[in-house]
């Protein structure tokens, strides 16, 4: 091969490399922060929060409930809506890499922004890894106030309502859940929880509280393992237990799970808290099962029962 043809096969190569390397630095530049510079200002309202499935619901009976509001002040700022305090705070937008970016305590990737909408993936990041699992599978569009109110002219509640595939698909779980109402593999927890009322003095109940947000316990985690303490009086020992039950749609309670650490005590501890539930908790307390978008259905809580005898 001549030098000049050693000269033009080098030069190719070079413009090549040089090409190459300027779109490797396109798609870095692209992957640098996202510019908020056009949106600064618009205030934008949570409407939908969605699986990959396009439903609000997942068979566990978990709802992502769209609540947030929004309003990017400047490329390393966001205003959010606090529940809590009823106003919005500022909070400092920090990016990671890519398209991931966390304020008020949420980590996201962000997809889409324009002068209409936002959408966004929440995502759970753990010991700085994003969790591949349901945790990271929730999609959240916003709107802006104004593409609400003039171009879509509807509210935000009326946007942020179930849709007729969520109530469908609770249809199709609840319907199953009443055809095997003491399987637990088919219930799932109820948006508006079990009710129970006394019917005697001898019985008191409390729904306990057991949000926990350093060790992980959402208000989520609160609908979707209930917690009752339940107190006997004028039982007829004194007894302390803590199990689990599942309440049907008509309000029919069953022995769902509990703990043993002997197994040839798991028999006469399952006869025990049966005739618990049976005698007392039945007998004593109006039962109303838990529901989702007003249709019942059977669904799992965790009790904590405590009996004291009569005094003599």
């Amino acid at each position: 091969m001549s030098k000049k043809l050693i000269y033009i096969s080098l030069a190719a190569i070079s413009i090549f490399l040089s090409c190459n390397s300027e779109s490797n630095q396109e798609r870095r530049n692209r992957a640098r922060k996202l510019s908020f510079e056009t949106i600064k200002g618009i205030k934008y309202y949570e409407v939908k929060r969605r699986f990959s499935t396009g439903l609000s619901f997942n068979e566990m009976g978990f709802q992502q409930e769209p609540s947030w509001i929004i309003q990017f002040k400047s490329n390393d700022s966001v205003m959010a809506y606090s529940p809590q305090k009823k106003r919005m705070q500022t909070f400092f937008l920090q990016y990671d890499h890519g398209d991931v970016y966390n304020f008020a305590k949420e980590w996201f990737r962000i997809k889409k922004i324009s002068k209409d909408s936002i959408l966004m993936q929440r995502l759970q990041v753990v010991r700085k890894e994003i969790a591949k699992d349901i945790r990271s599978d929730v999609n959240i569009t916003y709107y802006s106030e104004d593409y609400i109110k003039n171009v879509l002219k509807t509210t935000v509640a009326a946007l942020q309502k179930p849709t007729r595939a969520d109530t469908l698909y609770i249809q199709k779980l609840s319907a199953a859940s009443n055809q095997k109402p003491s399987d637990s593999s088919l219930a799932f927890a109820g948006r508006q929880p079990v009710v129970f009322q006394p019917l005697s003095d001898m019985i008191r109940v409390e729904k306990l509280n057991i949000v926990d947000r350093i060790n992980g316990k959402t208000e989520a985690y609160d609908y979707l393992f209930p917690t009752y303490r339940i107190d006997i009086s004028r039982a007829y020992e004194d007894f302390g237990y803590e199990f689990s039950v599942l309440v049907d749609a008509k309000g029919k309670i069953y022995l769902n799970k509990f703990r043993s650490s002997d197994p040839e005590n798991y028999e006469p501890r399952k006869k025990t808290l049966e005739a618990i539930v049976n005698v007392y908790l039945q007998n004593l307390l109006k039962v109303s099962p838990g529901s989702t978008l007003g249709i019942p259905h059977s669904s799992e809580i965790n009790l904590i029962v405590s009996g004291k005898k009569a005094a003599e």
